[in-house]
């Protein structure tokens, strides 16, 4: 299955050391997702804006931090910490939200999707 590239917001709408949201619409379906930079020179990340635990699109509207090495995002809700790279719950290892790769190109936000 070959993968694409898919534009969802320009690298100025970003903000750094928090979260925004933008709509991926893609294969037919759309869904929000939640995009964090903690520098302006750091990384780009993307998880699925729902929080499974709250039952809410919440996440763009949670604090970045760290536990240990691990950058997460505390969900504004019930506070549970989600790993910025995979999307994996800290507290309850059975959780997990779909993560996505990222990449910045000519100043433009890009996800890639299967």
């Amino acid at each position: 299955m070959s993968s694409v590239w898919i534009k969802v917001c320009s690298e100025d709408d970003l903000v750094c050391g928090s979260g925004v949201c933008a709509l991926l619409e893609a294969g037919g379906k759309a869904e929000q997702i939640a995009l964090f930079r903690e520098t302006a020179s750091g990384p780009v990340y993307a998880l699925s804006n729902y929080d499974p635990l709250g039952d809410a699109n919440v996440l763009s509207r949670g604090i970045i931090g760290s536990i240990g090495e691990k950058l997460v995002v505390a969900s504004p809700l019930y506070k549970q910490h989600f790993s910025l790279e995979d999307g994996q719950c800290v507290e309850d290892a059975s959780v997990k939200i779909p993560a996505w790769p990222v990449r910045v190109v000519n100043g433009q936000v890009e996800i890639q999707v299967a």
